[in-house]
């Protein structure tokens, strides 16, 4: 060994393997391959010479009884004791116990279902009532018909919109939707579907049939109500 090579310290994460360095075990093996302790040797970045972060991090958590519960009621000061530990560091770890602590606060949204064309209405008039030019949007569901995304797919003018019914499908794929409800507005209030409304339907579900993507059915909606091709036979 060269005279002025000095050998690394044993204590530096960056002189284990890989996959014992935490960052790097928890891109290669997820989130539940990781201790408590390497999670918040990861907020701590860097170590001090005397002990690395992970060693750190096993010294605040012993402190803490080995509890994310008790480690959660420390404040910025009391992080601020430890040797190694700055006012970066500390900020941290705090920011992202509270916002820990903030996700266990909120109840999951409830999905909607859709239940049938008037469900579909509800939900659309919100996005289209009033609307003065033509618009054509997509319900994404899941297999139990909750609403995962209602997707604005083109806007026209008055009388017609263009849609790409590739795009559609794509936007379906990428969502994990197991079914569609199309959806677009006649802002003259005419109920009635043209020719070319029953020739984008039969297009659109022969290709959702492809990709095992069932078109559930097609609403024209206007102020005051809508049109079913489910509900009229036509899909």
């Amino acid at each position: 060994m060269p005279e002025n090579t000095k050998p690394e310290n044993p204590r530096k994460i960056k002189s284990w393997s890989e996959e014992d360095r935490p960052r790097e075990k928890l891109m290669m093996k997820g989130r539940l391959a990781v201790s408590d302790a390497e999670l918040l040797s990861i907020l701590i970045r860097a170590g001090t010479t005397e002990m690395s972060a992970l060693d750190l991090a096993k010294v605040i958590m012993a402190s803490a009884g080995n509890s994310i519960h008790d480690l959660a009621k420390l404040d910025f000061k009391d992080f601020l004791k430890y040797k190694g530990m700055g006012k970066a560091k500390a900020i941290s770890i705090v920011a992202a116990l509270e916002l820990g602590r903030r996700r266990s606060d909120i109840q999951p949204l409830k999905k909607k279902k859709i239940t049938g064309p008037e469900s579909v209405y509800e939900e659309m008039r919100q996005y289209l009532l009033d609307k003065p030019t033509e618009e054509f949007w997509i319900l994404l569901l899941n297999r139990a018909n909750e609403l995962l995304r209602t997707v604005l797919v083109s806007v026209g003018g008055v009388s017609g919109t263009s849609v790409d019914v590739k795009l559609i499908l794509k936007i379906a794929v990428e969502n994990l939707a197991s079914s569609i409800i199309l959806v677009h507005n006649h802002p003259s209030g005419q109920l009635t579907p043209s020719h070319a409304d029953k020739i984008l339907t039969l297009q659109i579900r022969d290709a959702g049939r492809l990709l095992d993507m069932p078109i559930l059915d097609h609403m024209i909606f206007t102020d005051a109500g809508f049109y079913s091709f489910k509900d009229s036979g036509e899909l």
